[in-house]
């Protein structure tokens, strides 16, 4: 019997030896279509930022794992890669990057009372509420209201609105915020048309929107949508002021767009020109291992993984995910600090850009 508890021990301490449980934290994105560049710049910025807390020893020895999934085509694959992570164990799920995506998540990670931290999405109707969401990005309300001030004053005082009908939890939202305070300071919404972002010509939208005579045009869509659209009025009435959302700010944008985007406006919630070493070590570290440069969403996702990986770094045992991220803020971000609300939202700085000879540059 001796000998047999000898044993019993001799197989506990082995376990205790063992390697221990990897540490699993989840991503979800937009990896194909036609916000793909948001989802890829921020897979890339979680792997960065994961493997330089790992380098520099904050986790200790716990063994981390990223485990990556696809938003995919529609809400079946998008449910399913939720479910995936869910399964898999993971601690929180940072992601997704647009707001419809969301929609079709959260059920599923609410229900398992996962934390999902959307490093970008910004529809108000998320804003406020006590649940397992939380966000990095100020609101469509925020963004809306900023952009309706700022270019009311700049003198477009009738504006011709394209919206994106792909992501309508973003898009109608930005759209109401920004028309509500547009309109209280004077200014005219003439025609705000939803659209497609798969029809293979964007030509009748662009006549749509000029026959009104704006004085500007705001586009709610992607990079691509942006791009393709402003294609188009550049051909049919070049120097034409255009504004984009927030949403299209990538390097996708000017590199699909050439010569017909320069001069083109937007809000960017990151400072393109920020020359602190810091800042210039995330962009050069970017560069080196993905061979391009970092976009928003890469921004806001490094800043995610930092409030995660500080969150879980210092949590102590049986601590929940969603009070820990609560705890241990404000967290120091490449360029602001990062802190939540008792609901886990956050808010950003935010820039006026406008591209010139093929950069985004302060106004």
């Amino acid at each position: 019997m001796r000998r047999g508890l000898l044993v019993a021990m001799a197989a506990l301490l082995l376990a205790a030896c063992g390697p221990e449980e990897p540490l699993r934290i989840g991503f979800i994105a937009e990896l194909t279509g036609r916000s793909a560049d948001l989802g890829e710049g921020a897979r890339n910025a979680m792997m960065l930022v994961v493997d330089e807390f790992r380098a520099g020893g904050q986790l200790g020895r716990r063994p981390v794992e990223v485990i990556v999934r696809d938003v995919g085509a529609d809400a079946t694959s998008a449910r399913r890669s939720a479910e995936e992570l869910v399964a898999a164990g993971v601690e929180v799920i940072v992601g997704p990057m647009n707001s419809g995506s969301i929609d079709l998540i959260q059920p599923v990670t609410e229900a398992a009372g996962v934390l999902l931290l959307s490093p970008t999405a910004s529809a108000v109707k998320f804003y406020g509420k006590d649940d397992h969401l939380f966000r990095l990005n100020s609101t469509t309300r925020d963004n809306g209201r900023h952009y309706a001030e700022h270019y009311h004053a700049r003198g477009i005082r009738r504006i011709a609105v394209a919206v994106n009908q792909n992501n309508r939890a973003f898009s109608e939202s930005w759209l109401e915020e920004f028309r509500r305070t547009y309109e209280a300071i004077g200014g005219e919404v003439l025609s705000a048309p939803f659209f497609d972002s798969s029809a293979p010509s964007y030509e009748q939208l662009a006549h749509q929107l000029l026959g009104e005579r704006p004085d500007g045009l705001l586009v709610i869509g992607n990079a691509v949508d942006s791009a393709r659209l402003a294609q188009q009025v550049h051909k049919l009435r070049p120097g034409t002021p255009m504004i984009v959302a927030e949403w299209a700010g990538t390097s996708q944008l000017i590199e699909l767009g050439g010569k017909a985007v320069e001069g083109l406006m937007l809000l960017q919630n990151y400072n393109h020109e920020d020359d602190s070493p810091r800042f210039r070590a995330f962009q050069e570290a970017y560069r080196k291992r993905f061979g391009k440069a970092p976009v928003y969403s890469s921004v806001l996702t490094y800043d995610a993984g930092i409030a995660v990986l500080t969150a879980l770094a210092r949590r102590d045992a049986g601590m929940k995910m969603k009070q820990a991220l609560l705890s241990f803020g404000p967290y120091e971000g490449l360029q602001q600090k990062i802190g939540f609300d008792a609901n886990g939202d956050a808010k950003r700085v935010a820039y006026f850009m406008t591209v010139k000879d093929g950069r985004f540059v302060r106004e």
